[in-house]
């Protein structure tokens, strides 16, 4: 990797342990990330919460970001509104690698309530190690970018 990694987390309620379980793994794997909340499992609204990490990714602030909720599904639909965000919810190791190989995902949502903290942090680990091919997938890429000027410039 070229650029040091530089991960913005958060989560709901529903996604606020396995948060904690990630970001302790991050710390372990020398990876610098900041908790963008939230901070109990008291309920909130994940679009509080996605909308924080998608635009600090957008922002050029942070290389990559991280979304835990109950299913990891809201959190990946409101981050994808973002323009310049390519969250992939990823619930197994083939997903992540190709999210990152084929996508250039920058933000990562999973689910609580869906894996165990150590599938979940094997997702991690492949996600955060695995670069982005180019290639056929940048013509992609391109397409995803014109859609969203379409329908972001109105």
């Amino acid at each position: 990797m070229d650029v040091p990694l530089q991960v913005a987390i958060a989560s709901d309620h529903g996604g606020f342990k396995l948060k904690g379980e990630i970001i302790a793994f991050l710390k372990k794997m020398n990876i610098e990330c900041t908790d963008l909340g939230t901070y109990s499992e008291e309920s909130v609204d994940y679009p509080d919460f996605a909308l924080p990490v998608a635009e600090a990714v957008r922002s050029g602030k942070y290389t990559r970001g991280i979304i835990i909720c109950g299913t990891g599904i809201g959190v990946c639909i409101a981050a994808n509104k973002v323009p310049g965000i390519r969250a992939a919810l990823c619930h197994d190791a083939f997903s992540a690698r190709a999210s990152r190989e084929h996508n250039d995902a920058n933000v990562l949502t999973m689910g609580e309530r869906v894996l165990g903290v150590g599938p979940a942090l094997e997702i991690v680990k492949i996600w955060l190690e695995t670069e982005f091919q180019g290639g056929r997938h940048s013509r992609r890429l391109e397409k995803i970018s014109r859609i969203e000027d379409k329908y972001c410039s109105k």
